[in-house]
């Protein structure tokens, strides 16, 4: 279906082709209705400011009471609750442990790009986007590695717990996998309480505050929003981030010569193609959005991904990929407000090092004949597959 020539006036994620290119749909929506309600009830904002005013309001909610799979953790609570959680995970979740893990990160990446040398071929996904951000957060929580394989089967298909639609055969699935999770999860807490060890998990059991701490429940919780979230996210920066640069040749190579760039660059790639491309909030009384009325218990989607292409804010050449764009840090693909991204440093570091230390190990690279496969996701937007040459 062409953008040019559908009468549709809201967001549908069946379009053809959607999944292969939704910044299409994202600016004739932005153009014809950036503020609508779908025909199935919630609304959407695809403009930028639309979007960063919502996601900071704090009089909203990201409770959605009628879910029956979701975990509570810290992604779907409200204050009081999610301050208290965000505060005592914040205690051990500190810039100076995400600093310790560098020297980690950088030898685990050199070790997946000494093997993909000796091989003479890559596919950025399974050989590198998606090992190393579970190896990273097992090493920071100090999981053990005898089960590492089962867990991040079981994390990769729990995640889907985060997607509007899921089929009933995928549910089946998902909460297979998080009931092994849990109970995986909760067996390696067990073992910290005995024999504490200086790794997140242990802090987070320790961490207390003014005669508060975590409760059991509560710890499990966000570990596994951990695996769930902050995997799946980094897997994708790093194979959107790729792609992006692959199919810009000028700005791959700028990168190579000028590795300087990263930083920046990072934030470029987070904002061209996020890997989170929506989050929602709860309307918690009647408000006005842009002169439109959204009731009271209204869901509304903030659609990230259009926001971080609104030319409004990001100019003329919003659907260009520059990694030096002066306004690449105002994306929002770490979300905002009181929510914003736990792991924001985390993913940063690992994009750096793994997209950094792949370009320039690998400059000539190029994309092969096959096809980059899409994994058919509308939150949590990322790649299968990425034949690459080098």
């Amino acid at each position: 279906m062409s953008d040019e020539t559908t009468d549709e006036v809201f967001l549908n994620p069946f379009e053809e082709g959607f999944f292969d290119n939704p910044y299409r749909q994202y600016r004739r929506l932005r153009e014809k209705a950036p503020v609508h309600q779908s025909p199935t009830g919630p609304w959407c904002l695809l403009g930028y400011e639309e979007c960063a005013r919502l996601i900071r309001d704090p009089s909203l909610s990201v409770e959605d009471r009628n879910a029956t799979v979701s975990p509570r953790d810290i992604l779907n609570m409200d204050p009081p609750d999610h301050t208290r959680i965000r505060r005592l995970f914040s205690k051990a979740f500190t810039p100076r442990r995400i600093e310790e893990l560098v020297e980690t990160t950088q030898s685990l990446v050199d070790t997946m790009l000494d093997g993909i040398e000796d091989r003479g071929r890559l596919d950025v996904i399974p050989d590198l986007a998606f090992p190393l951000p579970f190896a990273v957060i097992s090493r920071m929580l100090g999981m053990p590695e005898d089960d590492s394989e089962s867990v991040r089967d079981w994390s990769h298909t729990l995640v889907q717990v985060l997607e509007p639609m899921l089929a009933p055969e995928e549910l089946a699935k998902v909460m297979i996998a998080g009931e092994n999770l849990r109970g995986r999860v909760t067996e390696v807490i067990e073992e910290k309480r005995k024999k504490p060890a200086d790794d997140l998990l242990s802090a987070l059991i320790a961490v207390e505050e003014q005669g508060d701490r975590l409760s059991e429940e509560e710890l499990l919780d966000q570990v596994m929003l951990l695996y769930i979230a902050g995997h799946e996210t980094t897997v994708n920066l790093i194979g959107n981030g790729m792609l992006a640069l692959l199919r810009n040749p000028e700005q791959l190579n700028k990168l190579a010569k000028t590795p300087q760039l990263i930083d920046n660059g990072i934030d470029e790639l987070l904002r061209f193609d996020s890997p989170v491309q929506f989050t929602r909030r709860v309307a918690l009384a009647d408000i006005e959005i842009d002169g439109n009325s959204v009731a009271a218990g209204s869901m509304i989607f903030a659609m990230l991904g259009s926001a971080n292409h609104d030319p409004k804010h990001f100019g003329p050449n919003a659907d260009e990929l520059d990694l030096a764009r002066s306004e690449a840090p105002h994306h929002l693909s770490f979300g905002g407000g009181i929510h914003h991204c736990l792991g924001a440093v985390l993913a940063r570091m690992e994009g750096r090092i793994g997209i950094g230390s792949l370009v320039q190990r690998f400059p000539n690279m190029e994309l092969t004949d096959k096809p980059a496969k899409w994994n058919q996701r509308l939150v949590l937007r990322g790649l299968d597959s990425l034949p690459v040459s080098i």
